[in-house]
């Protein structure tokens, strides 16, 4: 959704990116949209450039039944995620921009009565070296808020396998985070390395390596270690995946010594998309179950979401597309019966 921001993306059950489980969310981020987890907000109205099935290096399928890369081991669960609606509070204005090509900014305004509400402005830059139909690189994204935060993050293709990113979060003018992150993306798996918080002085800092591998192509298995260092504590912990894709469904399966997380994805016709999500965190002793839906109404410009969880939360969103006017409005409305606490939000995109 151009609506909202989109985050780097890790399990809830605590399996994924490294300064996104070592640190504080964001600052601002919550103040009009409760987005998922992660360290860098792209600013909102801004995607990636997307990826393309069936080239060199990227996720797909061919008909000859050849094996082609799988994707990144963050990126397994990412489609049964995807349909569940985005938690929102408050209101929230966002004007995107276009400068040139290249170029582009976002100016955003929150409004909140649990959150933090301010002005967060954005820049988005696109290279022009061409690695794809619809791939350029280097893209440098980046938001700061009215209290002089910054999230920022590069990512560049340094060659045709070898894919690098930079991210690094500021609070008030102090550096809280910065990670470092190496993908070599091979015609049949992943292997990637990533370096959060490193302090050689201290001799603290966290180190995680993906692998993912692509056994037939339906069928993709990898792990996860990950490896942490303070002072007076130590420890790694381990994590395997395994992902079958169908013709209209995904399964995928996550174990480790933080827990589990299993998600089924399924699209039933071009208007509905389903998704369960089953997580089990050994370190917060919690187990959840959650129902997500996705409901795609191409002529009326509308898209709708819903989700119920075993806590008895139930949420949804709906967001709506002016055309021909660069304008959406959302809706979003979520009410955690076990807590008697409902909050709501509502937000406009110009451009």
């Amino acid at each position: 959704s151009d609506l909202y921001p989109i985050h780097v993306q890790q399990g809830r059950s605590g399996m994924g990116s490294v300064l996104a489980a070592s640190s504080p969310n964001p600052p601002g981020a919550g103040g009009g949209t409760q987005g998922g987890p992660g360290l860098v907000t792209v600013p909102p109205g801004f995607t990636m450039p997307p990826v393309v099935p069936g080239t060199p290096g990227q996720p797909g399928t061919e008909s000859d039944g050849s094996l082609l890369n799988p994707g990144t081991f963050e990126e397994c669960h990412r489609k049964c995620k995807e349909v569940f609606p985005i938690q929102m509070e408050g209101v929230r204005l966002v004007v995107n921009k276009g400068l040139s090509n290249h170029f582009q900014v976002s100016h955003t305004i929150t409004l909140s009565t649990l959150g933090d509400s301010g002005y967060r402005f954005g820049a988005t830059y696109v290279g022009s070296k061409q690695t794809g139909p619809a791939e350029s690189f280097p893209v440098m994204v980046g938001d700061m808020d009215n209290t002089g935060s910054l999230n920022a993050q590069i990512i560049h293709q340094m060659t045709t396998h070898v894919r690098s990113k930079v991210a690094m979060q500021t609070q008030q003018h102090k550096f809280v985070n910065w990670q470092c992150d190496a993908e070599y993306r091979g015609d049949d798996f992943t292997a990637a390395v990533t370096l959060g918080n490193p302090d050689v002085l201290v001799g603290s800092g966290i180190l995680v390596a993906h692998y993912l591998q692509s056994l037939s192509p339906a069928l993709a298995l990898g792990g996860e270690l990950v490896y942490h260092r303070r002072p007076g504590e130590e420890g790694t912990v381990t994590s395997l995946v395994g992902r079958y894709t169908g013709s209209n469904y995904v399964a995928t399966l996550t174990v480790g010594g933080a827990g589990a997380h299993a998600s089924y994805y399924h699209k039933a016709n071009d208007q509905l998309q389903v998704g369960v999500e089953f997580e089990s965190s050994t370190r917060m002793q919690e187990t959840s179950v959650s129902f997500g839906y996705q409901v795609d109404l191409p002529k009326a410009n509308l898209q709708f979401k819903g989700s119920l969880d075993s806590n008895w939360v139930v949420g949804a969103t709906l967001e709506k597309k002016l055309q021909p006017l660069p304008l959406s409005l959302a809706l979003g409305a979520f009410l955690n019966h076990r807590k008697n606490k409902f909050q709501c939000g509502f937000g406009v995109t110009i451009g």
